[in-house]
C-alpha cells in the first residue's frame, strides 16, 4: 500500500514539475478572475447599502471602484501569468517578444483601469452632490458642477496619457518641446476649434448662463432654453421644441440677454381717447394713477400714466409699468387686468376709447340740379337711389 501511495506521489510530482508553468498561470488566470468577480460583488453591495446623498464621497468611490477593480485584479493575474512564463522562457534561455513588452503593456493597462475608476468616481460623485443640494433645498448651479466636472476629466485623462506615454519609453521633455513647435501648426490649422474651446471656458468661467435658463442673442433669430453647454457647442431648445446647436465662439463676439434673469416684465400701451374728452383727462390721469399704485401685480416704485400727446385724431394716454411677477402668465394676466381697469375708468368718467380714424374724401352728390340729401347722419350723406337695370343687349 506504502508502496502505491509513493508511487503515485512521484508520478504526481513528475507531472507537476512538467506542467508546473502551466499549472501556475491556469491558477493565477482563475485565481484573477474569481476574485475579481468576488471584490465587484461585494463593492456594489456595499455602495447600494450607503445613501448617495449621506455618503455622497464614499459612496462615489465605492460605485466607481467596482467594475475597474474587477478589471485590475484581472489585469494584474494575467500580468502575473506572463512573468511566469517569460520565467520559463528565461530558464530555458529563450529571448521572446513577450519577455520585452509585458512590462509596457502590464503599466499601461493599469494606468488605463486607474483613470477609468478615477472618471467614474467623479460622474458619481457629481451626481451626488447635486442630490444632496436638492435634498436640502438648495440649488447647485449644474453649469458650474460640470465645468468643475468636465476640467477635472480633463486633467486626468491628460495625466493619464502622459503616464502611459512615459511607461512606452517616450520622452516626455522631448514631446512638450515638439508639441510647443507642433501646436502653432495645429493652431492655424483649427482656428474655429481652438475659438470655440475658448468659448466655452468663457462661459464656465464668466457664467453668463446656465443650463436650464432662456437665451436670446440680438440680431440673429437665435433663441432658445440651454439644454447642454458643451466644449465646442451650446445646445438649445427653440420654441417648437428642436433642438440647435451654436458654436461656442459666438458668445465671445455676440452679446446676449438672458431672459431668465429679467427682475420683472414690463407693460407699456398707447391708449386712445377721442378728442372730445379733453376735459376728462385729468381724472382718468389720476385714477389711472391710483390704480396702478394700488394694483398688487404692479411694482410701485416706478410706473407712469400720463397724457402724453395730442395725435392727429385722437388724445394719447401712455401706460408703463413693470409687473411684480416675471411668470408670463401672471404677467398676461396683471397686464389684461389693468387695461380692462383703466377702460372702465374712461368709461365712468364719461370719455370713450377710439382707434385709428380714417377720412375719405367724397365727391359732392347733386340730384337733378338740386343739393345733396343730407337728412342722415353728420358727415354721411345719403346717396342717390341706382338707377334702373338696363335692358339686354340683343345678341349678346
Amino acid at each position: 500500500m506504502e508502496s502505491t501511495v509513493q508511487t503515485l506521489s512521484r508520478q504526481a510530482a513528475a507531472i507537476y514539475q512538467e506542467w508546473q508553468t502551466a499549472i501556475l498561470v491556469f491558477v493565477a488566470v482563475l485565481g484573477s478572475l474569481v476574485i475579481g468577480a468576488v471584490l465587484r460583488i461585494v463593492l456594489a453591495r456595499l455602495a447600494g447599502r450607503l445613501h448617495p446623498v449621506r455618503h455622497v464621497w464614499v459612496h462615489g468611490l465605492l460605485s466607481g471602484a467596482s467594475l475597474p477593480l474587477q478589471m485590475l485584479v484581472w489585469v494584474l493575474g494575467i500580468a502575473l501569468a506572463g512573468q511566469m512564463l517569460v520565467q520559463q522562457g528565461a530558464a530555458l534561455h529563450q529571448d521572446s517578444l513577450l519577455a520585452h513588452g509585458l512590462g509596457p503593456v502590464r503599466d499601461v493597462l493599469v494606468i488605463t483601469v486607474v483613470m477609468w475608476f478615477l472618471l467614474r468616481a467623479i460622474n458619481q460623485i457629481q451626481s451626488n452632490l447635486l442630490a444632496r443640494a436638492r435634498d436640502r433645498g438648495r440649488e447647485l448651479d449644474p453649469t458650474a458642477a460640470d465645468a468643475i466636472g468636465k476640467l477635472t476629466k480633463a486633467s486626468v485623462v491628460i495625466t493619464a496619457i502622459l503616464m502611459m506615454m512615459q511607461a512606452l519609453g517616450f520622452s516626455i521633455a522631448g514631446l512638450l518641446a515638439f508639441g510647443g513647435m507642433g501646436g502653432i501648426a495645429v493652431g492655424f490649422a483649427a482656428q474655429s476649434l481652438v475659438a470655440n474651446l475658448l468659448g466655452g471656458l468663457t462661459i464656465f468661467a464668466s457664467r453668463p448662463f446656465k443650463v436650464g435658463e432662456y437665451i436670446i442673442i440680438p440680431g440673429t433669430e437665435l433663441m432658445g432654453g440651454v439644454e447642454h453647454i458643451g466644449w465646442r457647442a451650446t445646445r438649445l431648445i427653440g420654441f417648437d421644441c428642436k433642438p440647435f446647436y451654436v458654436p461656442n465662439a459666438m458668445f465671445n463676439t455676440q452679446p446676449v440677454i438672458n431672459h431668465t434673469r429679467m427682475t420683472s416684465r414690463r407693460i407699456m400701451e398707447d391708449i386712445h381717447i377721442r378728442y372730445a374728452d379733453i376735459d376728462a383727462v385729468p381724472g382718468i390721469v389720476a385714477d389711472g394713477r391710483a390704480l396702478l399704485n394700488e394694483h398688487p401685480g404692479i411694482k410701485h416704485d416706478f410706473f407712469a400714466f400720463n397724457f402724453s400727446s395730442c395725435g392727429t385724431y385722437s388724445l394719447k394716454l401712455s401706460l408703463y409699468a413693470f409687473t411684480v411677477s416675471t411668470d408670463y402668465n401672471d404677467y398676461m394676466n396683471t397686464q389684461e387686468d389693468v387695461l380692462l381697469r383703466i377702460a372702465d375708468i374712461i368709461r365712468r368718467h364719461g370719455a370713450r376709447m377710439t382707434g385709428p380714424v380714417s377720412t375719405v374724401e367724397m365727391p359732392q352728390l347733386r340730384g337733378q340740379g338740386g343739393a345733396p340729401d343730407l337728412s342722415g347722419e353728420a358727415g354721411h350723406a345719403s346717396l342717390p337711389p341706382m338707377p334702373p337695370s338696363l335692358p339686354p343687349v340683343p345678341g349678346a
